[in-house]
């Protein structure tokens, strides 16, 4: 019996180890700034009630901008349950509000620090200090790109770096070919894609420099860094075909197009709604992670960051970007895709429940004592909630989570144990998830097919 129960155990923590994929693509769509939780996903009718209340001493954290004289604001817009499942959505977001029964909403999330960098590099590389691989490195390094000819992290920027600048990307001590490729949402999608010579002048070039760098690689003690740039300029070389053909979506059909809201007057808009019809394309055609980040609108640090005019500002960001979203889920279900993409929405940060004084110009500051993201697609729970903060939505009274435990847990449903994702860098094996993160099993559904995914 000892011997059996050493072997069910051995089992197990195998089975642990390799998990079975659930999904093979992430698309994240970054709101940098931090939309507020309680305006959101997080409905708190005491703000309502005491609005204009001081918090008190015992509100008062070191990890938001508060005071004792503070006081609670309720929110702008009206909550209801959405759904056949009842889930708790604001007015705010009336088309993701339609797609609430694939929404999983995690409401417990806990940041370490009230500064958007910080925060920022925490949310994309696992580390407040920046120096680490991008979650999108960790991933295309994890799972190596579905096709040869487009990169396996892919970034859709709208003319905005957000807090963190270009290390929230960067593969840093993993092989450059983890990079994020950036491609831009206005005029020439990326830098150098037309080709300056004839296809065959290139390929003898390239061939030449290959042969030159396979020789250097070969006496340096870095030859996994020559490497990668060799597999760079070979990229690079078939995306001068296929990134013009996956950013033209001119044949996309004219629904497909109205769902996005290509066919919107605004060009912040419009050029969200471009960003996310070219993530599902990207997905379609084996990219590994997407990210697509909002565009900035008005003199402010960050796209979601109101300490001011919350409510004219919040509506503008959710003008952009709500739509264009909540059709990317809707067309990646429709295509069958939804099951094999996890779709990432978060911020890196939320907002204070107070303020210093209610009127309609007040806003909402930092806040990371308490607030909330949710995924939705790739095995993860449809029309669910998970973990509370208290009344006023101040602080996280049941099942905190941190930005660890959520990569943990995508990467488990990509099939990746995040314990054994590692990579050799100055004499230790490094992970995204350092020494930290479990993986959130509440928040998974129970497999339909237990069959891994190829590819």
């Amino acid at each position: 019996m000892l011997a059996l129960s050493g072997l069910l155990s051995e089992q197990a923590r195998g089975a642990d180890a390799a998990p079975t994929a659930r999904a093979k693509h992430v698309i994240f769509c970054f709101m940098d700034g931090g939309p507020s939780h309680v305006d959101t996903f997080d409905p708190k009718p005491a703000l309502s009630r005491y609005q204009g209340q001081a918090i008190g001493e015992q509100a008062v954290s070191k990890k938001s901008q508060s005071a004792a004289s503070r006081v609670w604001m309720g929110s702008p817009w009206r909550f209801r349950r959405r759904g056949e499942r009842g889930l708790w959505v604001s007015d705010l977001l009336p088309y993701l509000a339609d797609c609430a029964d694939d929404l999983c909403v995690v409401r417990s999330l806990e940041g370490e620090q009230p500064l958007h960098g910080q925060q920022s590099l925490l949310l994309h590389t696992g580390r407040v200090t920046g120096q680490a691989p991008s979650f999108g490195s960790w991933v295309s390094y994890g799972l190596a790109s579905g096709r040869s000819d487009l990169p396996g992290y892919v970034l859709l920027n709208n003319d905005w770096i957000p807090n963190g600048g270009f290390e929230n990307f960067a593969p840093a001590y993993l092989p450059a070919s983890h990079g994020a490729t950036m491609i831009r949402s206005r005029g020439v999608p990326v830098d150098g894609i037309e080709p300056s010579d004839p296809h065959a002048i290139q390929r003898r070039k390239l061939d030449l420099l290959a042969e030159q760098d396979h020789a250097f690689a070969q006496q340096s003690t870095n030859g996994h860094v020559i490497e990668s740039a060799i597999l760079n300029y070979e990229t690079a070389f078939r995306m001068q075909t296929s990134i013009p053909e996956v950013a033209d979506v001119s044949a996309e059909s004219v629904e497909t197009r109205r769902l996005y809201g290509l066919d919107r007057p605004d060009d912040h808009q419009r050029f969200y709604a471009l960003q996310c019809l070219r993530a599902r394309r990207l997905v379609e055609r084996g990219v590994r992670f997407v990210e697509i980040t909002c565009p900035l609108t008005h003199p402010n640090n960050s796209p979601w960051d109101q300490h001011g005019e919350l409510k004219k500002y919040h509506t503008e960001n959710a003008l952009i970007s709500d739509q264009p979203i909540a059709a990317l889920i809707v067309d990646l279900k429709r295509r069958g895709l939804l099951d094999s993409t996890i779709v990432v929405w978060a911020g890196e940060m939320g907002r204070t429940p107070h303020t210093p004084a209610v009127s309609e110009r007040a806003g909402r500051d930092h806040h990371v004592d308490g607030y909330s993201i949710f995924l939705a697609g790739g095995g993860f729970r449809g029309g669910f909630a998970f973990g509370q903060t208290d009344d006023f939505g101040n602080r996280v009274v049941e099942h905190p989570l941190t930005i660890h435990d959520i990569h943990a847990t995508i990467l488990h449903q990509l099939g990746l144990h995040h314990e054994r994702l590692t990579f050799r860098h100055g004499g230790r094996d490094q992970r995204l998830t350092d020494v930290h993160g479990k993986i959130v099993r509440e928040l998974i559904d129970a497999p339909a097919d237990p069959t891994p995914l190829l590819g």
